[in-house]
């Protein structure tokens, strides 16, 4: 069980922003990981603008699952994780982190902060302590509240993404990705469809 990125995403009206994140990349070899980190920032930002007010939802994207939570006030949180790490320890961290973050952050920064200009810090403490889902225990007063809440589960990413939209284009006009990214993206998508096949 893993976790491998904690964002904090303000969803403003035409785009999501980026507030802060975390990123655990020990798993991936030393040449992956900054495209491997771009392109889970890409795919939070996506999942953030396509998810309405006041939802939560899982998407599954290949072997990992993307939660995610939007307030009403439109601050976000997604968590990317493997298949086993358990949902409900996921978004007892989202609400845990956006609860923090509000009371630390003014509401006037989100529209237009970065992760340079946002003073939150714990981000990488959280995503450190939750590698151990029972570290989340404790963390039961939400429990009542997420088995009211239905959750989304999208299977796919496609799914997710509107009527006659394609990842690949979205990758391709992706502001969030650099070239190596989009072409780390093309060569696995390729190594993928290869595979499929057999």
């Amino acid at each position: 069980m893993r976790l491998y990125s904690l964002s904090v995403i303000y969803k403003g009206a035409t785009k999501a922003n980026l507030l802060k994140a975390a990123y655990d990349l020990s798993s991936f070899s030393f040449f992956q990981r900054s495209s491997v980190q771009e392109f889970m920032t890409f795919t939070s930002a996506l999942i953030v603008e396509r998810t309405t007010q006041g939802s939560r939802a899982s998407v599954k994207e290949q072997e990992y699952l993307c939660h995610v939570y939007v307030r009403n006030d439109n601050l976000g949180a997604v968590v990317i994780a493997d298949t086993e790490y358990p949902q409900r320890v996921c978004f007892t961290l989202l609400d845990k982190v956006l609860d923090e973050f509000s009371r630390q952050v003014d509401s006037i920064d989100w529209p237009s902060g970065n992760p340079e200009t946002i003073n939150y810090k714990a981000l990488d403490v959280h995503l450190a302590k939750y590698q151990n889902p029972r570290e989340a225990d404790a963390m039961t007063k939400v429990q009542a509240e997420l088995d009211e809440t239905k959750i989304i589960l999208h299977h796919t990413m496609e799914s997710l993404l509107e009527r006659g939209e394609k990842l690949d284009d979205l990758v391709a006009k992706s502001e969030h990705l650099g070239t190596q990214s989009k072409a780390f993206y093309k060569t696995a998508r390729k190594q993928n469809s290869c595979c499929e096949i057999m």
